[in-house]
């Protein structure tokens, strides 16, 4: 068992336990930055430490073992009681019933045929939802799951977003959940037609941790870092590794076009001198794009 399959095996109890972290540390008599990193895939618990979780977690679920912990996500949902964890496809009935079946098919069809441009390892560009004007890089991993839909994994923090991704038409549509805290995370890509997607530009919704959870929209970009190696294990340690990275922006490192694209003006003072109404990431003026040539990219780094 990896680590970072042990932090989803956990978060996944938590949530069929409907418990936060703060209460599951109290509980166990333990710090609770130890359990954000049981989450994090940062560590694993000690052998006495994955005892004493077991047998409390077996008090809330009659049958519950240590041989649990070596089920996968389906299996363990199955064994906590919420039903299957990763999304199952009906022909007739969609995504798990309630994604319309028409949608599922295109989406399906869509990942057969460009699926592979967009697997591999991206970092995001955004604005901060914590400090006002300061800029995040996010950790993502995308890759083809066993359904046939590419599978969305993100990290910032100590938080992990899982979710699903579908390539449709000229967009790229993103939704995405931290079990830990039931934060959904949504976003709209501008796609890349026809050649393998190193840029993605768009925007994102989520709630920000505090003010209450307050919805906020932003601006967004995310770019390739690297190919998947096909080796699932090896890449799931890098997306892990890259997680743990300070997300934060070093100063200077956004240049001024990027930062005018994604902080941008926008309301009724914008849209009085001409500018925009509302948050908008027009296909027209997208960075979404390929690879560069050799020549545009002895052109981009003088």
């Amino acid at each position: 068992m990896n680590e970072q399959s042990f932090g989803a095996k956990l978060a996944l109890a938590l949530q069929a336990l409907s418990m936060t972290r703060a209460r599951l540390a109290a509980d166990l008599a333990v710090d609770k930055s130890l359990i954000s990193r049981w989450l994090s895939g940062a560590v694993t618990p000690s052998s006495h430490n994955l005892a004493r979780l077991t047998q409390y977690i077996a008090g809330k679920r009659p049958g519950f073992t240590l041989l649990d912990w070596e089920a996968d996500l389906p299996q363990l949902a199955v064994k906590l009681g919420v039903g299957p964890a990763t999304p199952t496809i009906d022909p007739a009935g969609g995504l798990d019933g309630w994604f319309p079946a028409e949608v599922v098919a295109e989406a399906l069809t869509t990942t057969a045929m460009r699926g592979a441009a967009y697997e591999g390892f991206w970092r995001s560009t955004r604005l901060s939802n914590e400090f006002p004007g300061r800029f995040m890089h996010d950790q993502i991993l995308i890759r083809r799951a066993a359904n046939g839909l590419l599978a969305f994994r993100m990290g910032v923090w100590d938080m992990r977003f899982e979710g699903w991704i579908f390539p449709m038409q000229t967009q790229v549509f993103a939704i995405s959940v931290d079990a830990s805290t039931g934060v959904f995370l949504f976003a709209i890509f501008n796609a890349v037609l026809r050649q393998r997607a190193d840029v993605l530009d768009g925007l994102t919704l989520t709630c920000v941790r505090g003010a209450g959870g307050a919805p906020v929209a932003a601006a967004a970009l995310i770019e390739r870092t690297g190919l998947l190696s096909g080796d699932v294990a090896a890449d799931d340690a890098h997306f892990a590794a890259s997680t743990r990275q300070n997300p934060g922006a070093p100063d200077g490192s956004i240049s001024e076009a990027l930062r005018a694209h994604l902080f941008r003006d926008v309301g009724p003072t914008a849209f009085a001198e001409g500018g925009a109404a509302t948050l908008l990431m027009a296909f027209a003026t997208t960075l979404s794009r390929g690879p560069l040539s050799d020549a545009e990219t002895i052109e981009v780094n003088g």
